[in-house]
């Protein structure tokens, strides 16, 4: 069978008819057609071969392990490749508390991974800090330290949460342009140059407010 390749110009492109036609004639022709975007075949591919990175401090992560047993089985949904290393991981997945010494390696380790990177917030600790919200020592939300996609309340959230929440990452990643777009880099830099500007703005609040209790001289009545 001889396929003629017809060329086409760039404005034609956005012609639906022209294409229609051309499709009509390749399949007259008995070839199989499909006619789709760049961008949906890559993201497709990239959602659908999830590879987690689990981050786990305490018990969500045990819960996380539920959805790899034979109940839950998430190889169904292709994230069953958890990764050790955050190279060979396409999402980190915090799971448990997070303190304040431990928010610089949790940084670090999402720094290192490839891109395009992603982030999920499991369980009330991880998200606004949980019980120990008041606390001293925890991060009140790792969305302090770095941008979140998705997240998963609940404390801790159930297997079913989990695939809920997986596959809200899937939607979202379906519906990105991996091709043009705003870079999720650059939104990557504006959020972490909006947290350090947070940052020394509230420091700066602080040094005014101990440099007026210094200057503030006791009243004494006599």
């Amino acid at each position: 069978m001889e396929v003629k390749i017809k060329g086409m110009k760039y404005s034609d492109f956005k012609d639906n008819e022209s294409i229609e036609k051309l499709v009509e004639e390749l399949r007259a022709a008995g070839t199989n057609v499909v006619v789709g975007k760049l961008d949906q075949l890559i993201n497709w591919g990239i959602s659908n071969s999830l590879w987690p990175f689990c981050f786990g401090t305490s018990c969500c992560a045990i819960e996380f392990m539920c959805l790899g047993a034979a109940r839950y089985d998430m190889a169904r949904y292709g994230f069953e490749v958890a990764r050790n290393s955050p190279r060979q991981a396409d999402y980190i997945m915090c799971q448990g508390t997070i303190t304040y010494r431990m928010a610089p390696a949790l940084k670090r380790l999402y720094e290192q991974m490839a891109e395009p990177k992603y982030v999920i917030a499991c369980g009330g600790c991880t998200i606004s800090g949980g019980p120990f919200k008041k606390s001293y020592c925890v991060v009140k939300g790792i969305d302090q330290i770095i941008p979140v996609d998705v997240y998963m309340p609940g404390c801790p959230p159930r297997p079913e949460a989990f695939f809920y929440g997986l596959m809200q990452l899937q939607r979202k990643i379906k519906v990105s342009k991996f091709f043009g777009g705003t870079n999720r880099k650059e939104k990557r830099d504006k959020f972490f140059a909006a947290r350090t500007e947070a940052q020394q703005a509230a420091e700066r609040e602080q040094q005014a407010d101990a440099k007026a209790r210094a200057e503030a001289k006791p009243v004494i009545d006599l």
